[in-house]
């Protein structure tokens, strides 16, 4: 035994030794490459950007997540993190040869200073803003917190550039921008991020809303991409029991492998709750929906999630840079990742695929309901995702509904409340009459095939005996815009609707605005309603067609 002892350690140790040869020798032929190509390269070469090169392609060979953060960008990792960053609290965006305020933030420097959407930003401290990159004129803007700029803007209806005087301030993001009631009973909490004080933050929406005297709640998750790890156990420690597993990780060295439970207790561990999911739910959002499911504590609404399921941590490198790596998977209470694909297994065109059926699993939650593992969280009442129309696309693309509300908030101060917002017919007349001499072309699926279909037919040699038919049909499905902007009315009114209503409520207007015709909120309030069948869902004693495909859970709403 001895003997096999050392004989391990020995090759273990070889092993080793030689790996670290082959680090050093490949170390060693880049640096000789690099010097050579620096030397006799023909054209003059910027080292910078030849590394920079080389270290995006060396951790783009490994998942999207594994990233090289240069110390020019830490600001920007550590609002990602923090939620925090210093400057006037307001979204920007590209208008022309100029940067735009697209949304200023409620109570924070630019609006307190009298910034709306829709001023063009001419200058910056007396630095033109003309031709610059978003990114350069976001330098701009940002700076320590307590220290003043002095900018110059363009605003509609304004003949003269505005100038204002703001002062830089510490700007934090709430991770719940809205919280409130959608029925007499039933309460709203939107959670759009996982950064600091997320749990701290969903605890006082939910006090609050009891106070308010809610039987039942909905956690809105769609669309929120994930963040800080712990920040999904506090989440789910409002709803989850002291002591509660929620989430593990275990990576190549025991020093990721942990355990992460509940260490407060709940505000409230008996509320019926139904969490909302998307396509854009992802990481955090699918620990906090995940161990909610596999608790039985919730019944997920919306569609199948992101998929993430990997864990990274910073490590600091020379000259203050960072290195944020993938370290560890995480798994669920039931035991399932969520992880959607395997970055170690590419197709030979390089892309990387979902998880086939064949190596699914199949786990069991906490009352014995079947859940499956292959990427993501498959919500326990699928509904399909809202398809929203070309024209309504190339509306919001070209951002003429954008144009529209400002022009509109221009020529209305106030309102009393964001319902007052909702465009009447006469109003979406004027939105029509807007557009008259706009361009907003598009095209469509049919569109599309047609010239598909053209195109086969004239490599075939069939066009000459086909073109008066291809002809007529081409007229029959041609899209006519005015036809269209009536057709697609209701989808366009709505977002008009939470355009106009963040012109004047800001973050929380857009979110109110957007409730009113939510399929998977008005699920969410059906089921809440009929304390018989969500009780039944959790209990495993529903009838439902969860499980009838392998890793696909639908029930008898699923449409």
């Amino acid at each position: 035994m001895i003997t096999a002892l050392i004989l391990s350690l020995s090759l273990g140790f070889i092993s080793l030794r030689d790996k670290e040869f082959e680090i050093l020798k490949n170390l060693d032929i880049f640096y000789s490459l690099f010097r050579e190509l620096d030397r006799f390269y023909v054209d003059e070469v910027n080292p910078e950007e030849l590394i920079d090169s080389a270290i995006d392609g060396m951790l783009g060979s490994l998942d999207p997540y594994t990233t090289f953060i240069p110390e020019e960008d830490m600001d920007d990792f550590t609002f990602m993190t923090t939620g925090e960053y210093g400057g006037i609290g307001a979204l920007i965006r590209k208008a022309g040869d100029y940067a735009m305020i697209s949304e200023p933030y409620e109570n924070f420097p630019a609006q307190l200073a009298g910034l709306k959407a829709g001023d063009t930003i001419l200058s910056i401290n007396g630095i033109t803003t003309k031709g610059k990159e978003i990114s350069e004129v976001s330098e701009l803007l940002k700076g320590s917190p307590n220290t003043s700029l002095e900018i110059k803007i363009k605003r509609i209806g304004n003949k003269n550039a505005i100038e204002k005087t703001l002062s830089r301030q510490k700007i934090t993001i709430p991770n719940v921008p809205y919280y409130g009631l959608v029925s007499n009973d039933i309460g709203y909490i939107k959670l759009t991020n996982f950064t600091k004080n997320a749990g701290i933050e969903t605890k006082d929406a939910l006090e609050k809303l009891k106070n308010m005297g809610v039987k039942s709640v909905i956690l809105d998750l769609r669309g929120n991409p994930g963040g800080l790890l712990q920040e999904a156990v506090n989440v789910s420690n409002v709803f989850i029991p002291k002591g509660e597993e929620i989430v593990s990780t275990k990576g190549k060295i025991n020093q990721w492998d942990n355990v992460y439970l509940t260490s407060e207790e709940p505000v409230d561990k008996d509320i019926p709750l139904i969490v909302l999911v998307n396509r854009g739910s992802a990481s955090a959002s699918e620990i906090v929906a995940g161990s909610l499911q596999d608790l039985d504590r919730a019944i997920v609404v919306g569609q199948r999630t992101f998929g993430k399921g990997l864990v990274q941590t910073t490590r600091p490198l020379s000259y203050k840079a960072q290195l944020k790596v993938t370290t560890a998977k995480y798994y669920i209470p039931s035991g399932r990742c969520i992880q959607a694909v395997d970055y170690s297994h590419r197709n030979e065109d390089g892309s990387v695929g979902y998880i086939p059926d064949s190596l699914i699993h199949e786990f069991s939650t906490a009352n014995g309901r079947k859940v499956y593992d292959g990427g993501g969280i498959t919500p326990d009442i699928q509904l399909d995702p809202v398809q929203v129309s070309n024209i309504t696309l190339s509306l919001y693309a070209k951002n003429l509904i954008f144009d529209y509300a400002t022009i509109f908030a221009s020529r209305h101060s106030t309102f009393n409340k964001v319902e007052d917002l909702k465009p009447t017919e006469s109003e979406y007349d004027s939105f029509i009459k807007f557009l008259s001499d706009k361009n907003y072309d598009y095209t469509t699926n049919s569109d599309n095939k047609l010239e598909e279909l053209i195109k086969a037919a004239k490599q075939e040699k069939y066009y000459d005996l086909a073109k008066e038919d291809l002809d007529k049909l081409k007229i029959i499905l041609s899209h006519d815009k005015e036809k269209d902007l009536r057709t697609f009315s209701d989808e366009i009114k709505s977002i008009l609707f939470e355009e106009m209503a963040t012109r004047y409520f800001y973050q929380k207007g857009k979110i109110i605005a957007s409730l009113g015709n939510d399929l998977e909120l008005n699920k969410a309030i059906e089921v809440l309603k009929d304390p018989k069948v969500y009780s039944s869902m959790l209990s495993g004693a529903y009838v439902s067609e969860a499980g009838i495909k392998k890793g696909m859970q639908t029930d008898k709403w699923s449409n």
